[in-house]
């Protein structure tokens, strides 16, 4: 199923429900699409899901010096941090090395009577306090390990500074400027290059599809816009950085992120067009280039990729059992299946067994996920979120997690 008939298949599912939409639907249009991607892409064996923005992050740098930026007092405490009373989350949900770090939800904002621009409102975890704050000033937030720092953008993209903020005071403690509109952001794993994607307007335009009656329609994302421009190579120590133009031919989507492989040599992207979840890697000049052999088998769409010591590889939906969905792990050098683990989609690696993860409710109809902290081999589920609602028909997303190392 393509994007035009998602829209046309969702808008008659509205007309019959005979309600106008409510502000953010079009993040329930993203996240059926995905849904229905990803399970034609398991159809021989049988969720929805944004992407997660990659959020390797960058210790905080000052005058070319780096100081401690693991965490401290509660951050430190115990192995797993979980609350399965909330959804969405306020306090510190961990387990391992993985923490969600931030969350955020996203409305769209009108700019004329068929268009309109996504609008993300994020809640920042605190070190301190070890509990999630509202934070309204940053269109697109990427946090660091130790949980200490965050590299942010401002409201309106794109944007022409990239932020170093304190999420234990809420203060910028520096500004980095970029030639080129910054509109979405990711570190390498060592925390010292960031990677800022460049647009010349806003990656989150939606465009207003009324319905087949009178009253009814809503917010879809813009396809085809071709906006990205390139991206730019920053040292955040330094501040100072590098663009490369990248040709937006093959862009299906107006956001079209760049991140870091894993050893910080190369960037990649999502490849429109081509199998679900297939990448294309760029050297740092903007050169199109082979993949790495440990990510040759990996897709944009699965948050986990890599385990921490590089042995095991994240992938996709395989399955569903009762209920249960179980996704494959994969051997990331041959691609090869070598087993399964629970879960409908993988966020993030809490040690070298064991992943956070998307996983729906035992016993609920319909898709009702919860963070849930899973096992390897193993048919072990540990809740650590509450339920994340959705309305019945209907795919959606209330809140995005945000994952950092501690």
């Amino acid at each position: 199923m393509n994007a035009e008939e998602l829209v046309r298949e969702t808008l008659r599912e509205q007309a019959a429900e005979q309600g106008p939409p409510a502000p953010g639907f079009a993040d329930r249009v993203l996240a059926a699409r995905r849904r229905r991607r990803t399970r034609r892409l398991a159809s021989a064996a049988v969720c929805a899901a944004a992407v997660v923005a990659v959020a390797v992050g960058v210790p905080l740098l000052d005058g070319g010096g780096k100081r401690d930026v693991r965490p401290a007092g509660v951050l430190d405490s115990g192995d797993v941090k979980a609350h399965p009373d909330q959804s969405p989350p306020r306090d510190m949900i961990a387990a391992g090395r993985a923490t969600l770090a931030a969350y955020y939800t996203t409305g769209v904002a009108r700019r004329s009577a068929d268009s309109g621009v996504g609008q993300r409102t994020y809640w920042l975890l605190n070190p301190g306090t070890g509990r999630y704050e509202k934070d309204t000033r940053w269109s697109y937030v990427a946090v660091a390990p130790g949980l200490r720092t965050a590299a942010v953008l401002e409201r309106t993209l794109p944007a022409s500074r990239i932020g170093l903020l304190d999420l234990a005071t809420g203060k910028v403690e520096r500004w980095i400027p970029v030639d080129r509109g910054a509109g979405g952001l990711a570190f390498s794993r060592d925390g010292r290059k960031l990677v800022a994607t460049t647009y010349d307007d806003s990656p989150d335009q939606y465009e207003w599809r009324t319905g087949p009656k009178p009253g009814t329609g809503m917010w879809v994302p813009r396809f085809g816009a071709r906006i990205r421009t390139g991206f730019e190579v920053v040292d955040v120590a330094s501040g100072k950085g590098s663009w490369a133009g990248v040709s937006a031919d093959r862009v299906e989507n107006s956001r079209e992120d760049f991140a870091f492989s894993r050893d910080g040599a190369l960037v990649f992207a999502m490849l429109v067009g081509e199998r679900d979840g297939t990448e294309q890697f760029y050297d740092l000049r903007g050169r199109e280039v082979a993949a790495p052999a440990n990510e040759r088998y990996l897709r944009w769409d699965i948050g986990a990729r890599l385990s921490p010591d590089g042995r095991l590889a994240a992938w996709g939906l395989v399955r569903e059992r009762q209920g249960v969905s179980y996704s494959a792990i994969r051997d990331p050098l041959s691609g090869k299946r070598l087993t399964e683990v629970r879960g409908a989609e993988l966020l993030a690696w809490a040690d070298g067994e064991r992943l956070i993860a998307w996983e729906r409710t035992p016993g609920s109809s319909g898709y009702r996920p919860r963070l849930m902290l899973v096992t390897v081999g193993s048919d072990k589920a540990v809740p650590l979120s509450g339920v994340r609602e959705q309305p019945a028909g209907l795919s959606r997303q209330p809140w995005t997690p945000v994952f950092a190392e501690r």
